[in-house]
């Protein structure tokens, strides 16, 4: 498995650090950079890439390191700099050349290695002889096998997160029409912001299983490498099988409010984007995300103004980014804007965890719903809730199905579809109004979700 090794640090790594850092393998190793300087190479002396490391990253967000590392990352409670070393596959020295590289990093600026045990300072001499391993068929850090149709990513993290070396080869992979198929362990998870960038086929979490083989981490399906790529095993009947390991838990340790809004404004000047996220925030968790980026570690401080001059630098292509809560409320959320003839749209998917003693404030989502409506341009909002982690990582077992709480149709939106098919009641609830009433929005109660909702 690819070795990823991360260094922690008090101090921003300089020039002369990085690069006694990477002559852990010697003097006879070379160095290379990519796109731009971004990612700096120690290749072997034909080239060929050994370890990559990417630029590092200042984390100003509270409890970023602990979320994505867990306790070995909870020891850095301040502003850290977040330095992460790729180590080749083909190679059997890489992974130790990439724990040399961070240790290196660590003895001159103090901090910390995760994983914990990977950092040395020793040499390590290449003996593998690079002349009869294959030339990888890309440059791309992240990929660690090519085909024509599929690009997969190996991870041994127990977290995968939505890297920028996982977000550029989404986008490479997108481009170039290519499924990116993400290979872990058994027992690993995904962040939120994984989950959604590998939705839809043929993208594919890919878990290695002792039983099966392989199964798909999100579908339960099993799998087989069959012409260069990882595809469903089929029965004489075509149907796939479902991997066992893959079966529902009924140990779900909390509870999850999830929330998927679109809005729309006019794309002037004054256009502040994010509001509409952070009145969500602030209503539900108490105050304004933590910290927001187009990558995890979600580095920056919450900041619409930001936000706002990313995506117009950008326009008209979209922007994605990923925005997260405070240490003691588990909140993540995913954004993506998107420009169009009607304007300036939000696409948002926000997921808060609680415990099994907590419950979600379901009766502050009507109040939300018409402030939505009234000041950030809502089209529509649904709520749901279901079991799950309170962490709001994604296990590769099935979870229970979201039971949706209530939708909500903006008074812009209903207006356009025809108020008499919106208000249809004849199979469903009848909406409460909400807002003037020549033209409110429309907000229908579907369930509880498992806890009453006051005034139902």
């Amino acid at each position: 498995m690819t070795k990823d090794v991360i260094a922690l640090t008090p101090k921003m790594p300089d020039l002369p650090t990085l690069l006694a850092g990477l002559y852990a393998g010697g003097p006879d190793l070379g160095v290379n950079t990519l796109a731009d300087g971004a990612v700096v190479q120690l290749c072997a002396p034909d080239g060929r890439p050994l370890v990559s490391v990417e630029t590092p990253v200042l984390v100003q967000v509270p409890g970023e390191t602990a979320r994505l590392l867990g306790s070995e990352g909870a020891a850095h409670q301040g502003p850290v700099w977040w330095t992460e070393a790729r180590a080749s596959t083909a190679v059997a020295e890489a992974g130790r050349l990439a724990g040399s590289f961070a240790g290196r990093l660590v003895t001159v600026l103090g901090g910390t290695v995760w994983p914990p045990g990977a950092a040395t300072t020793d040499v390590v001499p290449l003996t593998t002889d690079v002349s009869a391993v294959p030339v990888p068929a890309t440059t791309a850090p992240a990929v660690d096998v090519l085909t024509p149709s599929t690009a997969v990513v190996i991870q041994d993290r127990p977290l995968v997160a939505m890297t920028s070396w996982l977000s550029d080869a989404l986008r490479a992979a997108a481009e170039d029409e290519r499924a990116v198929q993400i290979v872990t362990p058994p027992g690993s998870r995904l962040t939120l912001a994984t989950r959604t960038a590998l939705r839809g086929l043929p993208n594919r979490w890919v878990v290695q299983d002792p039983e099966d083989g392989y199964y798909d981490g999100l579908s339960g399906a099993v799998l087989h490498w069959k012409g260069g790529t990882f595809a469903p095993v089929r029965d004489a009947h075509g149907a796939a099988r479902l991997a066992g390991a893959f079966r529902a838990r009924a140990d779900a340790p909390g509870r999850q409010l999830l929330l998927t809004l679109r809005t729309r404004h006019p794309a002037d000047a004054d256009l502040e984007l994010g509001r509409a996220l952070e009145t969500v925030c602030t209503r539900l968790a108490g105050g304004p995300p933590a910290g927001w980026s187009t990558a995890e570690p979600v580095n920056l401080p919450w900041s619409t103004r930001q936000v706002t001059d990313l995506a117009r630098s950008r326009a008209p292509r979209p922007t994605w980014l990923i925005a997260v809560g405070r240490p003691d409320r588990p909140l993540i959320a995913t954004v993506r804007v998107l420009r169009t003839p009607a304007g300036v749209e939000e696409d948002i998917a926000l997921a808060l965890g609680y415990g099994d003693d907590e419950s979600p404030p379901l009766d502050a989502v009507e109040d939300l719903a018409a402030e939505l409506d009234a000041g950030h341009g809502l089209v529509t909002l649904l709520t749901a809730v279901r079991a799950g982690r309170r962490d709001l990582t994604v296990p590769a077992h099935a979870e229970p199905v979201p039971t949706p709480v209530t939708f909500t149709v903006g008074h812009a939106e209903a207006g356009r579809t025809g108020r008499p098919r919106a208000t249809e009641t004849a199979r469903g609830p009848a909406p409460v109004r909400l807002g003037p009433g020549h033209r409110p929005a429309l907000h229908y109660r579907l369930g509880e979700g498992g806890a009453r909702v006051p005034g139902r």
